[in-house]
C-alpha cells in the first residue's frame, strides 16, 4: 500500500439505499417518459423494413431492394432513362404508374436553379440501377415532397415505388430525337395539307376498323 493513499470512510448502509432508490427512480420515470412519447408511423416503419431481407439502406436514408439485377453500367443526371413504375403509399394506396414505358430524367429537381427532375430519392435510386434491373425503393419524406400536399399524396408520405429500368440515353442524344419526330411529323402536316390530302382523322379506303397511327 502507499504510504500516500488516504483510507476512505465506510459509506453508511442507509445512504446506498437511498442512492439505489434514486436510480430506481430515475429509470422508470424514463420508461415513463418514453411510453408518452408518441412514436413517429414514418420512422417506425422504415426502421423495421431496414431490417427486412433483402433490403439495403444508403447513407442518405433510402432504402431499396433488388427484385431483379441488371446489367452493365448507371445512368449519371445527364440521362433520361426509360422506365415502367409504380408509386404506393405505405398503407397500399396506387397514387401513380406508369401505363408504358417512360422516359424520365434522372436528374433530382433543383429549386435553386429552376432545373426541372424528379424527387431525390427516385433519382438516387435511378443512379443505382443499371439496364434491365427492377428494384423495389422506399423514399422516406425528406427525400420524397416532405410537408408539400400532393393531393392523392398526404404531406410527410414515404413513398414506394417498383422501377424496372429498360433502357437510358444521355439527354442530349433525347433530345435529338425529339427535335428529328417534331420535324417529320411537321413535313407529313405539310404533306397531309396539299391537294387530294385526306380530312385529319379520315382513313384511306379500305382501312376502316384500323386504328389510325401518329
Amino acid at each position: 500500500m502507499s504510504i500516500t493513499a488516504v483510507p476512505l470512510k465506510p459509506v453508511k448502509r442507509s445512504i446506498l439505499v437511498y442512492i439505489w432508490l434514486f436510480v430506481v427512480l430515475a429509470v422508470v420515470a424514463a420508461a415513463a417518459l418514453a411510453m408518452q412519447t408518441p412514436i413517429d408511423p414514418t420512422t417506425a416503419f422504415l426502421a423495421k423494413n431496414a431490417r427486412a431481407k433483402g433490403v439495403v439502406t444508403t447513407p442518405s436514408g433510402l432504402q431499396y431492394q433488388v427484385l431483379t439485377p441488371g446489367k452493365g453500367p448507371h445512368p449519371t443526371d445527364e440521362d433520361i432513362g426509360l422506365i415502367n413504375y409504380e408509386g404506393r403509399l405505405i398503407d397500399g394506396t396506387v397514387f401513380d404508374k406508369s401505363p408504358q414505358p417512360t422516359p424520365i430524367p434522372v436528374v433530382a429537381s433543383d429549386p435553386a436553379t429552376g432545373r426541372q427532375g424528379v424527387i431525390k430519392g427516385f433519382s438516387e435510386a435511378l443512379k443505382l440501377m443499371s439496364k434491365g434491373a427492377k428494384y423495389r425503393v422506399w423514399i422516406k419524406p425528406s427525400l420524397a415532397y416532405g410537408e408539400k400536399d400532393q393531393g392523392v399524396i398526404p404531406p410527410h408520405s414515404t413513398l414506394v415505388f417498383d422501377l424496372e429500368l429498360l433502357e437510358f440515353i444521355p439527354e442530349s442524344t433525347y433530345r435529338q430525337i425529339q427535335q428529328q419526330q417534331q420535324m417529320m411529323q411537321q413535313q407529313l402536316q405539310q404533306r397531309g395539307g396539299g391537294a387530294g390530302a385526306l380530312p385529319p382523322g379520315a382513313l384511306p379506303p379500305g382501312a376502316e376498323g384500323q386504328p389510325g397511327g401518329r
